[in-house]
């Protein structure tokens, strides 16, 4: 899709984005040039309108952003970049320039379950979870039961360490499961979602 540099005098504003946490990094405005310097580089550059030239960000603090994606809108006139950031990406030292932390753990859980996927039909000497695979589907359910009866068993006593990690075991076997049923999480995110939205409205 063509971008539109001309309608806001040669500018247009760029929302960066986080690839992997969703977070709004900064926004920032690129003539023609800096938009085809960034996809020529696959780093954001920027054209700064206080000091009148391109500006690639991280040029002096390190903390660069690596293009994942280039995405237009529907009036070709904004771009969304979505990006990795080497750091910091606000100038304060801030994770973002509207001052917000750029962590969301429970995302990791998508890459997760990525990983697992790719592992999906590999030689079972590769990884664990290769094996889990080649052993079929009654073998991954007896996992995620015995995985449930650990942290249950776990849950009766004091040590949450201990508890944390029967958690981290279910819900990795859980993941494999899902893979093994071609089962997306974001279905069972979907089910909770609809769950959620019936339940407040008899509420």
């Amino acid at each position: 899709m063509t971008i539109n540099f001309d309608k806001q005098n040669g500018l247009v504003p760029v929302v960066v984005q986080d690839s992997v946490t969703q977070k709004v990094l900064m926004l920032g405005y690129m003539n023609q040039e800096a938009y085809e310097k960034t996809v020529q580089e696959k780093v954001v550059t920027f054209f700064s309108r206080s000091k009148n030239r391109l500006w690639t960000k991280g040029e002096t603090s390190g903390h660069f952003l690596h293009v994942n994606e280039i995405k237009i809108d529907c009036d070709q006139d904004t771009i969304l970049i979505q990006a990795t950031p080497d750091g910091p990406t606000c100038h304060t030292g801030a994770d973002t320039c509207f001052n917000e932390e750029n962590k969301q753990k429970g995302l990791f859980l998508n890459q997760l379950q990525s990983i697992i996927r790719q592992r999906k039909g590999t030689s079972p000497e590769e990884s664990y979870t290769a094996k889990l695979f080649a052993r079929g589907i009654n073998k991954i359910a007896q996992k995620v039961g015995e995985e449930a009866v650990e942290i249950v068993i776990e849950a009766k006593d004091d040590n949450i360490d201990l508890f944390k990690n029967e958690a981290a075991d279910l819900l990795f076997h859980f993941l494999v499961l899902l893979e093994a049923k071609n089962v997306d999480l974001d279905d069972v995110v979907d089910v909770l979602q609809q769950r959620h939205v019936l339940r407040s409205k008899i509420a």
